[in-house]
């Protein structure tokens, strides 16, 4: 299924995360282990319902941030910090299906913004939709600030 392009001007949206510095070697080996910790250290108002799971990457070394979306009130314990995605004019698209693909809705919005003259900013984030054990039901946004 082709991913639709389209730019939106996000509001920041506050997050509970924990930030790193690493490799993208190392990141599929790290991004599990921060975003325990984040679960395991936000306590939410209401305990049936969490926000959803947000990556965000600064930069290509990549400096990144592993947390939850908070839309509800919530206590937050060290390491977790409290923090934002950027806010601005941005261009995202929604990945349908397995996280394994989600590099495509990245090139897509890539290629998108080099065929509009659109220049990348240099964070970038995804927003991962409610968890489902078949993959093709998972749904992930991915944004791309723009300069």
């Amino acid at each position: 299924m082709a991913q639709q392009v389209v730019t939106v001007t996000a509001a920041p949206r506050p997050t509970a995360v924990i930030a790193a510095t690493t490799t993208w070697f190392e990141y599929p080996q790290l991004w599990r282990k921060l975003l325990d910790q984040v679960h395991a250290n936000v306590r939410w108002g209401n305990p049936g319902r969490a926000g959803r799971d947000v990556m965000l990457y600064h930069d290509a070394v990549p400096n990144i941030e592993i947390g939850v979306e908070l839309d509800q009130p919530a206590e937050i314990a060290a390491p977790v910090v409290r923090s934002a995605l950027p806010a601005g004019e941005v261009a995202m698209t929604v990945h349908y299906g397995p996280y394994e693909l989600l590099g495509d809705a990245h090139d897509t919005v890539i290629d998108w913004c080099e065929e509009h003259g659109r220049r990348r900013a240099g964070p970038r984030w995804e927003i991962y939709g409610p968890w489902a054990a078949d993959p093709e039901l998972l749904e992930t946004e991915v944004y791309y600030l723009l300069a």
